[in-house]
């Protein structure tokens, strides 16, 4: 009876692991997260006595190094072969196989535009005049970096846009990971779990629903561009190229890099709510959720004047009781595409942590597009504009390889790839009612498991779900038999 026990249990943590698989390697350590945004430039606001930012309290599991599992197609990038050579590529970007974590930065290079008060952009029409400049007190402000309290008059108000909404009495998993919480993980069907088996619901946003159509996106924004020149690097580069983004912002970081944001918007590119401090939702309480969220609100209106009706949940962690949180604070959930070989994740952060190297990363994005060439639908793909590193592959390689391929990518920021109104990306112009997701049960059907839902998940999301699923059968049907032994 022992033995049964002890397999029963070993044969529950194989299903956690397996499950772990389907968010990826992009759950890392927060610390070392924090630790690349120091030495990457990215500094703490303080007042003139007294520190403001916060240390990070995310106890998220560390991961060992996580081969992403890819399936090359037929259909293979025409530039299948990146410079690895010295020197610098056509992009005035480091050659590839310098691309690693602690390489020099590059130039600083000048704002390119300035926006004065009451100003709107033409591509908008309807947009709110741009409020006064934004200068930051950080008494009105929670701590970076750190879950912000829940007691505070504004999370209190918050708190009532949830009245009327049924959210699913799910407890936070221990840390937001697979391997962290088994027996969360074991339950992640029924919760909608994305991070343990790839569920979607049809209100989250997984793919662009026409073919070679890629959801251009960047997280953990906005950066610096004090010592550094990847802000302007990348937003001259997307200028030059005509290519418009959605950019997921962190609220502790839009108070820090306001002009950031302000030229983000005012250029054309679509602002998202990413969370105030990148924490794992699904390990929060509800009133933490809803201070996560709420602060970036703000912190964005405050910025600019507009309010996102979209959001991404740090790593890709979430479930039912995060979705129906969101649902209820006017906020779509967007996450990157699981495809024929697995969540397309570039990668691009691995390389800034030192894991892998560019030529590894570029090798991990050519087989995307391979895997995403026989889709029937177009993608998101996850990748950061937070380090120099992750914007030096992106406009040194990722994006002219799509735009080089034959037949090419047509890439678009993901509002515009949905088919979504400008007006209906933000609160102070949003007319469309019905885009703003309405709460969805936590009974709904998983989306990966069927290619063909309203979610447009793409074929090959349920590989590691089917695993996790009938290990689980096995380790119930186990214990049960262990009781009559």
């Amino acid at each position: 009876m022992l033995k049964l026990h002890a397999l029963s249990a070993l044969l529950t943590v194989i299903s956690a692991a397996s499950a772990h698989d389907i968010r990826g390697a992009h759950e890392h350590f927060a610390h070392r997260r924090q630790a690349l945004a120091s030495t990457s430039g990215v500094s703490s606001i303080t007042s003139t006595s007294t520190a403001a930012a916060g240390t990070t309290s995310s106890s998220l599991a560390a991961s060992t190094t996580i081969s992403t599992s890819v399936t090359t197609s037929a259909a293979t990038s025409a530039a299948s072969v990146a410079p690895a050579d010295a020197g610098l590529s056509a992009s005035g970007v480091p050659a590839l196989a310098q691309i690693t974590s602690g390489m020099p930065t590059g130039t600083t290079l000048p704002v390119s535009s300035t926006y004065a008060a009451g100003a709107s952009p033409s591509y908008y029409a309807g947009a709110p005049a741009l409020p006064t400049p934004f200068v930051v007190n950080v008494a009105d402000w929670p701590k970076q970096d750190v879950v912000p309290p829940t007691d505070s008059d504004e999370v209190l108000q918050w708190m009532t846009e949830l009245d009327g909404y049924d959210i699913p009495d799910f407890a936070p998993t221990v840390d937001g990971t697979c391997a962290g919480d088994p027996a969360a993980a074991l339950d992640a069907a029924n919760r909608g779990w994305w991070t343990c088996g790839g569920y979607s619901r049809d209100t989250d946003i997984v793919a662009c629903p026409d073919k070679m159509t890629w959801g251009v996106s960047f997280d953990d924004g906005p950066g610096p561009y004090i010592s550094i020149s990847r802000l302007w690097k990348l937003l001259n580069f997307l200028s030059e190229k005509d290519i418009y983004a959605t950019f997921f912002v962190v609220g502790s970081r839009v108070i820090q890099y306001p002009m950031v944001l302000v030229e983000e918007y005012m250029s054309g590119h679509e602002l998202s709510v990413h969370t105030w401090s990148h924490h794992a939702l699904t390990s929060l309480t509800n009133e933490q959720i809803v201070a996560e969220l709420g602060w970036t609100r703000k912190a964005i209106k405050a910025v600019t004047g507009v309010t996102p009706t979209t959001m991404r949940a740090p790593f890709g962690d979430i479930d039912d009781r995060v979705r129906a949180i969101c649902n209820a604070m006017g906020l779509t959930p967007i996450i990157w595409t699981t495809g024929p070989g697995g969540p397309f994740d570039t990668n691009d952060w691995r390389v800034a942590a030192g894991t892998v190297t560019g030529v590894q990363q570029y090798a991990t994005f050519e087989n995307i597009l391979g895997n995403a060439s026989v889709m029937d639908t177009g993608f998101i793909v996850l990748q950061h504009d937070l380090y120099e590193i992750t914007v030096d592959l992106a406009i040194g390689y990722t994006l002219n390889t799509a735009l080089s391929h034959n037949p090419p990518f047509t890439l678009e920021p993901i509002g515009q790839c949905m088919k979504i109104p400008t007006a209906n990306m933000y609160l102070e112009s949003d007319t469309n009612q019905t885009f703003v997701a309405e709460h969805t049960s936590h009974n709904s059907t998983n989306s990966s498991s069927n290619a063909s839902t309203a979610s447009n998940t793409p074929s090959g999301a349920g590989h590691s779900l089917t695993l996790s699923t009938l290990t689980a059968v096995f380790a119930i049907g186990l214990a049960v038999a262990s009781a009559f032994f």
